[in-house]
């Protein structure tokens, strides 16, 4: 049965992690004491749902977090350091701290620890998100418990519009591009210069080629950009959009 901790203290636990080829001891109060964070919790790191999805819509939102008091977001995981630490350079995530529970200290005092024997996994966390402020849980979004990984309730979405239902969400950017292409240089000066934060597919990467920009776009040249998934198109029109407001 999962615990609803609502109104606890969250667990004193200590974490070791790795930090500059160091190894440093985090606890529960450096993490916790006079802040108000945000937590979620998921099952691995590199795993699908939270490399597409979970990880990086926090990510994206954290501006936004941070404008609604929100002082740090914390990713926790049953990981080591060391994959935690992959996991955040492969994820180029600057705006969460990655915290490893690795002996899952931390999730089976919060009730959060679940046995994924059958997937090779072992012991893992629940997936689940939480409002701490100084170290008090304000408010738990547990997954229901339901056969396989259910994603309904701890996105970054509904933690925000728990914390501040009328917070301004930025707008989903992507720019295509390919090395060395001065328009698409120029198209982010624009969308940099406009506050603008965005995610940038570059052909040639992640098997990304121009039968992909064609097949997405209709367009056989770069930069391509799309504004909550609506077509702008190259530098030119970008900077028309942009004056037009």
């Amino acid at each position: 049965m999962l615990l609803n901790k609502e109104g606890h203290q969250v667990p004193q636990v200590t974490f070791p992690i790795r930090r500059d080829n160091d190894w440093v001891k985090l606890n529960t109060d450096d993490i916790f004491k006079g802040k108000t964070v945000v937590l979620f919790a998921l099952p691995g790191a590199f795993t699908p749902t939270c490399s597409s999805t979970h990880l990086p819509r926090y990510n994206e939102l954290a501006p936004v977090f941070k404008a609604s008091g929100v002082d740090t977001l914390v990713c926790l995981s049953v990981n080591d350091t060391f994959v935690m630490n992959a996991w955040a350079e492969d994820q180029k995530a600057e705006n969460i701290v990655f915290l490893p529970d690795g002996n899952g200290e931390f999730s089976a005092e919060m009730g959060m620890l679940v046995e994924k024997q059958g997937l090779g996994f072992g012991n893992r966390s629940w997936r689940y998100s939480m409002l701490v402020k100084d170290g008090v849980i304000e408010k738990m979004f547990i997954e229901p418990q339901e056969p396989g990984d259910p994603f309904t309730v701890s996105d970054a979405d509904t933690m925000l519009s728990y914390i501040n239902p009328d917070a301004e969400q930025p707008r989903r950017v992507t720019l295509f591009s390919k090395p060395g292409c001065t328009h698409c240089a120029r198209a982010k000066r624009l969308l940099d210069g406009a506050g603008l934060r965005y995610e940038e597919i570059a052909l040639g990467a992640n098997g990304v080629s121009q039968n992909s920009l064609a097949a997405v776009t209709g367009r056989g040249t770069t930069p391509q950009v799309f504004v909550e998934g609506d077509l702008v198109g190259g530098a030119d029109e970008l900077q028309e959009w942009l004056q037009a407001g």
